[in-house]
């Protein structure tokens, strides 16, 4: 009886599909599907009718290259659902322009109506002592502060120095320590800036401008005011 000739390649048709692959990685699913039925239809051609391939063979191949689609079109849900929320999350920030927030930073532009600053401490302090200082470096007002909780905390200075006097309105600076017993606690200044808009980045990240500090995360926005 005749027989057809036997291809004895040792490959299993999904590690062909994987060679094509590192040669273009660009195939789609789709691509990888019409390979696989090629080189199936090929195989199922070229076997020997007297030892045809094993069906167990043939079903885990199959559910191999489902599993590559399955993956594909999970992705590409998941991709949508990215963008969606990103969408949302872009509107729902959107309501917060104009509202004030603190960043890390000691700015402190004085206003006729005075100034915000804030501090992120650590851990509880006994005192915290704030130095507001004018364009030159020089005190010009000193606040203490007492008791104050950890995490972050606000204040409000009146534009006022250490006599009394009504300050110029501008641009200040400020310095902030804290102890609490006779241990300093780590602390971090905080500026007070108005959200001015808010951007998405080219990766999905959304941005948040303040003011003419710039742009920063949703993360860096300590507290909104």
């Amino acid at each position: 009886m005749a027989t057809s000739t036997v291809n004895n390649n040792s490959s299993s048709i999904v590690d062909q599909i994987n060679a094509a692959n590192n040669r273009n990685t660009t195939t789609k699913a789709e691509d990888q599907q019409s390979k696989f039925l090629t080189l199936l239809t090929t195989q199922l051609k070229n076997q020997d009718p007297l030892n045809p391939m094993d069906n167990a063979q043939m079903t885990s191949q199959l559910a191999q290259i489902s599993t590559v689609d399955g993956i594909e079109r999970l992705n590409a849900t998941l991709a949508s659902m990215m963008s969606s929320t990103s969408d949302s999350q872009v509107l729902q920030m959107a309501a917060l322009v104009g509202h004030g927030a603190l960043v890390e930073g000691k700015n402190l532009p004085l206003t006729k109506d005075g100034a915000i600053g804030g501090f992120d401490l650590a851990s509880a302090a006994d005192r915290v002592k704030i130095e507001i200082k004018d364009g030159n470096g020089n005190v010009v007002r000193t606040i203490n502060l007492d008791g104050q909780e950890a995490g972050v905390n606000n204040f409000v200075w009146d534009g006022k120095n250490n006599d009394g006097t009504a300050l110029e309105a501008g641009d200040y600076t400020f310095s902030v320590t804290a102890v609490q017993g006779n241990n300093d606690v780590k602390v971090s200044a905080l500026q007070f800036g108005y959200i001015s808009g808010v951007v998405r980045g080219s990766k999905g990240e959304i941005g948040v401008d303040v003011g003419s500090y710039g742009r920063y995360t949703v993360d860096d926005l300590k507290q909104i005011i």
